[in-house]
């Protein structure tokens, strides 16, 4: 089947393709995978409401703890936002979920990026597969 990280994470990389453009937020897919290798819940950036990210949005499809779970994500889960009070980073911890994997570090376009240092606070075990990053970065060419 080969690396099961890296087909979870193009999956993510591809949802991120479904995100309407936005000139002040990036496009971000997300995958949530359960410690038995099935898929959750999945979530792309305003996928639902102008102010949705994708993490948030696969989270919002979930019920009870994620315990065991891997969340994937095109962009490293944001540590600020301005639009919600609560960031990505923040939302996985309290999810139960203790690992995600990503491709693309955020870049400082719109925030600071703090969401690999806050989830690594809280014990979560990052995977970064920066291979992939250009492939993230795909359906953001809009935002320069």
């Amino acid at each position: 089947m080969g690396d099961p990280d890296r087909a979870w994470l193009e999956l993510a990389c591809d949802l991120a393709r479904l995100c309407p453009p936005s000139a002040t937020a990036f496009s971000v897919g997300a995958v949530i995978v359960g410690a038995d290798g099935r898929e959750i819940a999945r979530g792309f950036s305003r996928e639902d409401d102008p102010h949705d990210h994708a993490e948030e949005a696969a989270l919002a499809k979930t019920s009870g703890d994620l315990a065991g779970a891997t969340v994937y994500s095109s962009l490293e889960p944001c540590g600020h936002r301005a639009s919600r009070p609560r960031p990505c980073a923040e939302l996985i911890v309290a999810s139960g979920a203790r690992r995600v994997v990503f491709a693309w570090r955020e870049p400082a376009l719109f925030t600071e990026g703090r969401g690999a240092e806050i989830l690594t606070a809280a014990g979560v075990a990052l995977t970064e597969i920066p291979d992939l990053a250009p492939r993230a970065r795909e359906p953001n060419t809009h935002l320069r």
